[in-house]
């Protein structure tokens, strides 16, 4: 499994939601955000739909490796047309640069991170 990421990011984001400490294993998943239609896949993902915390509607769409296992692209259902592709997937990751912290009302108190441009709340 490959994929290209082509064009100029919306975002390099540091999710601390719940859902991201859960599915990386780590305080927090470190996310390259971009339009779908910047992602070329080179070979199939399976698809794990993840609901609300009532179980209702689906809340993500979290793509992976069948055959490791690795988290590759998240589809959020309410912001169709945005991805975020993991960037502890990429070949180079010496260059991820996060600029923006989002769902920080769920960072583990321990974690603190410097020269962040921007930190944003959603609920």
């Amino acid at each position: 499994m490959t994929f290209e990421l082509s064009g100029d990011l919306i975002a390099t984001a540091v999710c601390h939601c719940d859902h991201c400490q859960r599915q990386s294993g780590g305080a927090f998943s470190v996310n390259l955000v971009a339009h779908e239609s910047q992602l070329t896949l080179h070979g199939e993902l399976k698809t794990y739909e993840e609901r609300g915390e009532l179980g209702d509607d689906v809340y993500v769409r979290r793509r992976f490796c069948p055959s490791c296992g690795s988290p590759i692209v998240s589809e959020l259902a309410k912001t169709p047309g945005v991805i975020a592709v993991k960037a502890g997937v990429l070949d180079d990751r010496s260059d991820v640069l996060p600029n923006v912290e989002v769902w920080c009302q769920d960072r583990q108190p321990w974690v603190t991170l410097p020269g962040m441009a921007v930190s944003l709340d959603r609920e």
